[in-house]
């Protein structure tokens, strides 16, 4: 004969936070974003304004075609002082990154981590249905790990 539960019907347990764990939760949406056509010059003049080290390149349609960074600054500043010419005269589809590596918004942190790894990028498009809604960077996966406890990591 079986053990029988004298217990009865048992309670379901909600948890008491579930923390959200998708780029979505955590990507920057207010973006300072840059044309093709615009200048190294300004595009450097927004980065010391805006405290930021790159950004996504958009077209006259709001497509992201490339994405600018200090780094890029750095080959017209070199370019520039070995050719003996001003900074001002180049613009920024010659030194963005045309071959971008984007990310899905709906993807996890932990996902999006091993992106970040995998590419080594300082930070990343985040896309939905082929449009730009924000950026994600390495940072803020950090702050976002921070912000989940052992128990609520899935």
């Amino acid at each position: 004969m079986g053990i029988k539960s004298f217990q009865g019907i048992r309670k379901i347990i909600k948890k008491e936070f579930e923390a959200p764990i998708l780029v979505a939760d955590y990507m920057t949406t207010k973006l300072v974003t840059f044309r093709p056509d615009q200048s190294i010059l300004d595009v450097m003049e927004k980065f010391a304004k805006h405290h930021i080290s790159g950004g996504p390149v958009l077209d006259d349609n709001g497509f992201l075609v490339g994405i600018i960074s200090e780094a890029d600054c750095m080959k017209q500043i070199s370019e520039s002082r070995y050719f003996n010419q001003p900074i001002l005269d180049k613009n920024v589809e010659r030194f963005m990154t045309k071959e971008v590596e984007t990310i899905p918004d709906d993807i996890s942190i932990f996902d999006a981590a091993g992106i970040f790894d995998k590419h080594n990028r300082r930070r990343l498009p985040v896309m939905r249905n082929g449009i730009l809604v924000g950026q994600i960077s390495r940072k803020d996966i950090v702050i976002a790990a921070l912000k989940l406890s052992g128990h609520n990591w899935k």
